[in-house]
């Protein structure tokens, strides 16, 4: 064979003889991986854009998430308000004003208990760095080593989770 006829061979298309019935399921076949396909890409664009508006909803989420704490928060500050304008306005009154305070601070710790927030308990309690900072140390023959001898600041658990550690004075032997 020459050179020119392998060339033709490779140029022409070669024809299959099919009975009709095998023809036909082919053909079938064919419609069937063309709508497999259509479907697939509709629900590709499905999917993307239900993973679009997920992401958006929680964005949204994140961004408001703490609208109802803000709001009770925003009552509390409303409260303090109140109070100091009284106690500027009255100025003879520190009892009263004391008073008013007092009930603020009960107020905004019966707001945290409900959020889930309570404080820690560090006084007298037996130093644990996952619940407290030791900023100091003294010493102390009466307790025993590493009793927390004075809290500094309040730490606070968030459902169970120390969310702010105490601050404390620890006792050391000498």
């Amino acid at each position: 064979m020459t050179e020119h006829n392998k060339e033709n061979d490779k140029n022409e298309e070669k024809q299959v003889i099919l009975k009709e019935s095998e023809y036909l399921k082919l053909k079938e076949g064919s419609e069937k991986a063309a709508d497999f396909a259509d479907k697939i890409l509709r629900l590709q664009a499905e999917f993307d854009n239900a993973r679009k508006r997920i992401e958006r909803e929680k964005q949204d989420f994140i961004k408001f998430a703490n609208e109802g704490i803000i709001l009770e928060l925003l009552n509390i500050l409303d409260d303090l308000e109140r109070t100091v304008s009284l106690a500027e306005a009255q100025k003879q009154d520190p009892e009263a004003f004391l008073k008013g305070v007092e009930m603020i601070l009960a107020h905004l710790y019966e707001m945290l208990k409900e959020y889930g927030v309570k404080p820690l308990e560090a006084q007298g309690k037996i130093f644990d760095p996952h619940c407290h900072e030791a900023l100091m140390q003294i010493e102390d023959k009466e307790l025993p080593e590493h009793t927390v001898v004075e809290e500094l600041q309040k730490g606070y658990l968030l459902n169970d989770r120390v969310i702010r550690t105490s601050k404390v004075k620890v006792s050391k032997k000498q």
